[in-house]
């Protein structure tokens, strides 16, 4: 059974960067229910405006804790 959580991001164009200079490949953050999370950082790149990385997203894993999904919620 897979498992949603949602967390919320605020990276700036500057920082995001940084991944596509090499130094970073992975994004660690807290979920809204306190737990800690890592996902690699390319799977943001669909998201990245002039401004960067911004909003409310969930991620999905399944049992094995593969990322399976990722969206922007409205």
């Amino acid at each position: 059974m897979a498992q949603c959580l949602i967390f919320d991001l605020n990276i700036t164009a500057d920082q995001y960067l940084r991944h596509y200079q090499g130094q970073v490949n992975q994004v660690v953050c807290s979920t809204r229910d306190g737990r800690r999370i890592r996902f690699p950082s390319s799977v943001l790149q669909r998201f990245v405006t002039h401004d960067g990385v911004m909003g409310t997203f969930a991620i999905s894993f399944d049992d094995n804790h593969k990322l399976t999904d990722i969206k922007r919620m409205a």
